[in-house]
């Protein structure tokens, strides 16, 4: 069976899941820390970095953005029908949703008001591109069904639900467009079923502790923005 090692709250492990989960593919997950990687696991991966995939004939895939293309690859494309032009479109936007992530970690793992909204700024600006791009007549990306491009961006749209049911603070406060694509998403079920039991609460703990997003000035900041008009 192919096999999944991860590090329970990295975003990179869940898109790989998600990909596995979206097209029904059995797989076990083992779950390592990266404070102590045993040494297997340096043996397996070159870059040191979860996530790994090891397909069923023992070889280990690293870098998440290739063991997407290899479960294409092996198991058939999410869609049907994609040409060449289209799918390199879709792989664009994936990879800006995936170049994100430690920008989101980032954001979320500032100490202090000033690196906060500095970051802020700087994590909005890839979504203010998405709301653009986002028609807003589908439920999805590009259309009513889940795509390669969906799979990307959904661990950055489940973290900033998360952030937003403890602290009230909405990342994507303003962009009405990515918020219903967010809620539709999430209504799909594959967020919770591509991490692991207690992700919510190790999530928190380590992002909510001893950081600006966790301190009451945040909570005031956003009601605020919750209040107002620019939050659907």
């Amino acid at each position: 069976m192919t096999k999944v090692i991860s590090f329970k709250i990295c975003p990179f492990v869940q898109r790989v899941t998600a990909a596995l989960e979206a097209k029904h593919i059995p797989y076990e997950i083992e779950y390592i820390s990266l404070k102590d990687k045993p040494q297997w696991f340096l043996d397996l991966a070159p870059n040191g970095q979860v996530p790994v995939l090891v397909t069923e004939s023992g070889t280990a895939l690293f870098e998440s953005d290739a063991i997407i293309e290899y479960i294409e690859d092996e198991f058939g494309p999410i869609e049907d029908s994609v040409t060449n032009e289209q799918r390199a479109l879709d792989r664009a936007w994936s990879y800006l949703g995936s170049k994100n992530y430690l920008v989101q970690c980032g954001t979320m793992s500032s100490k202090d008001k000033a690196t906060f909204e500095e970051r802020v700024g700087r994590f909005t600006k890839a979504l203010a591109k998405v709301e653009a791009h986002l028609s807003g007549e589908t439920k999805f990306f590009k259309s009513d069904a889940l795509s390669n491009v969906d799979l990307a961006w959904l661990p950055l749209l489940y973290r900033a639900a998360i952030i937003k049911k403890h602290t009230d603070f909405d990342f994507l406060c303003g962009l009405p467009k990515t918020q219903a694509w967010q809620s539709a998403l999430l209504d799909t079920g594959l967020a919770d079923k591509t991490v692991s039991a207690d992700f919510e609460e190790l999530f928190t703990d380590f992002y909510l502790s001893n950081t600006y997003l966790g301190t009451g000035n945040d909570v005031q900041q956003s009601s605020a923005c919750a209040s107002s008009n620019c939050c659907g």
